[in-house]
């Protein structure tokens, strides 16, 4: 059973290279959503329903049903996937799952990117100096150097582009409308990744609901934080191998 990773927002899959090597399996994809780590056609819209189906045209061409891994917005992506084509799917695996709660109230940095003007202004700070400065920006929020280095090296034009248009796209209460249909993602095992120390998720009350609604189980990753496959990869390895193996 081959299994799909998707990574979501500033990143690129190299946020996936300690947990794939913990896997030790040889059918793991990766697949990196248009604008972060790969092209971004200029005819791409950007919003959620853009990679939404974006990742089914990925997953329609792998050709069978895979054990699909969403992390930040793939983690997004991979429950909007299971909402709407779990024909594509075996089983789905999210850890944010709780920002299709009614009552999730966006982070920060998300509330500015959604403002005209002052998402645009941000971005170009956030983009701006050399890569070594981006990557120390980077490794100051949690992820380590070696890979901060290659998410700051794919920072550019399509990224800004993308990150202001998937987040427009997403402003409250779209994705709570998005949620109402939460329990279509019970047609397929789902596993929700609960990472204690996550601020960008919302609460763990939003969360849980989230989670009880799509019919998922929840793994509690307790004093792991956003980047838990960077932490404690050999966790996640493990976490996901038992999961998978309950399947059959």
């Amino acid at each position: 059973m081959t299994v799909v990773l998707v990574h979501g927002v500033p990143e690129t899959d190299a946020i996936w290279n300690a947990l794939v090597d913990a896997l030790g399996r040889d059918d793991v994809v990766r697949l990196s959503p248009p604008g972060f780590g790969a092209p971004l056609p200029p005819d791409f819209g950007a919003g959620h329903r853009d990679y939404r189906g974006w990742l089914e045209a990925e997953l329609e061409r792998i050709g069978a049903p895979v054990d699909l891994v969403g992390h930040d917005w793939g983690g997004l992506h991979a429950v909007n996937v299971a909402m709407h084509r779990p024909d594509l799917l075996r089983s789905w695996v999210s850890d944010d799952i709780g920002i299709f709660d009614a009552d999730y109230v966006w982070h920060d940095a998300a509330q500015v990117w959604h403002t005209p003007g002052a998402g645009e202004e941000f971005l170009d700070t956030m983009m701006a100096g050399s890569v070594d400065e981006r990557a120390g920006q980077l490794t100051a929020i949690g992820i380590p150097g070696e890979t901060a280095r290659s998410l700051a090296a794919a920072q550019g034009a399509d990224m800004r582009r993308a990150i202001l248009a998937l987040y427009r796209s997403a402003a409250q209460p779209v994705m709570a409308e998005a949620g109402a249909d939460l329990e279509k993602a019970a047609a397929r095992p789902g596993l929700c990744l609960d990472a204690t120390e996550d601020p960008f998720v919302g609460t763990a009350e939003n969360r849980r609901r989230a989670a009880q609604r799509a019919g998922a189980q929840t793994v509690v990753l307790d004093g792991l934080g956003h980047w838990w496959m960077l932490q404690d990869p050999a966790r996640g390895a493990d976490v996901l191998s038992r999961f998978w193996a309950e399947l059959g």
